[in-house]
């Protein structure tokens, strides 16, 4: 997976922050505040491990608390600074942030079609549109690699990750929920020979099961991919093989 060259010279390592506390149904999380569940600092602390060879000369995070709590929690016992920014935050949701999907699409089924026909440019009353949330993290993230000395840790959103793949990847926004990214999921990108190449997506706790490492070779043999899967919904998922 390429794309000319976006971040020069660096490492870049984008976690997603670890769980927050699952409400029954599911609901519009953008930027509302809420820290993370005991199961999200578990898997912080995971990736803090997987993460402890890696010398970092900047570490940025969203100002969100799931986001900075992650990002201590990661940067623990490393002695690195860490800086805590709004431009890294998720995707401003508006009069929709926190409510329930279902209740949307009930009270406005007008909305909730254009929505989903034109997922990439839609905004909610009051709220971004995936369009609006690249144009703002992209320029954000290409600055702050230039100016690291060495590799770059950012510790974010999901939306933020997807958008800024679909820019590296120029794929359209359109396309943006088949990347599939679980909580506390690490993607590494890193520029060879003067392009930028996803070296990983996805990569997770879970993931990382005898059993779940037996189902993804099996399907990496299948596919004969040996760089990443593509799931029967169309997601692309990592190759744990492929870390760095």
């Amino acid at each position: 997976m390429t794309s000319q060259k976006i971040f020069p010279d660096t490492l870049l390592c984008l976690m997603r922050h670890g769980a927050i506390d699952a409400a029954k149904e599911k609901h519009f999380v953008g930027q509302i505040n809420p820290p993370l569940s005991p199961s999200g600092r578990k898997q912080a602390e995971w990736q803090g491990r997987q993460l402890m060879n890696i010398p970092f000369s900047s570490v940025w995070c969203s100002d969100l608390k799931r986001a900075h709590e992650t990002a201590e929690i990661v940067c623990r016992n490393r002695g690195l600074a860490m800086l805590s920014t709004p431009e890294l935050r998720e995707i401003n949701l508006g009069q929709w942030d926190g409510v329930a999907m279902s209740q949307i699409r009930e009270q406005f089924p007008h909305l909730w079609q254009a929505r989903g026909e034109n997922i990439g440019h839609f905004r909610p009353p009051g709220a971004e549109s995936f369009a609006d949330l690249q144009q703002r993290v992209v320029p954000f993230i290409r600055h702050i690699t230039s100016q690291s000395a060495g590799n770059t840790l950012i510790i974010t959103h999901a939306g933020v990750i997807r958008v800024l793949l679909c820019h590296v990847l120029q794929m359209p926004l359109s396309q943006l929920f088949k990347i599939h990214l679980e909580y506390g999921g690490l993607t590494i990108i890193k520029d060879i020979n003067g392009m930028s190449r996803v070296k990983t997506v996805n990569l997770y706790s879970a993931l990382l099961t005898p059993d779940n490492l037996i189902k993804e070779r099996k399907m990496l043999l299948t596919k004969h991919h040996s760089y990443s899967s593509e799931s029967s919904e169309g997601r692309v998922s990592c190759c744990p093989t492929m870390v760095i």
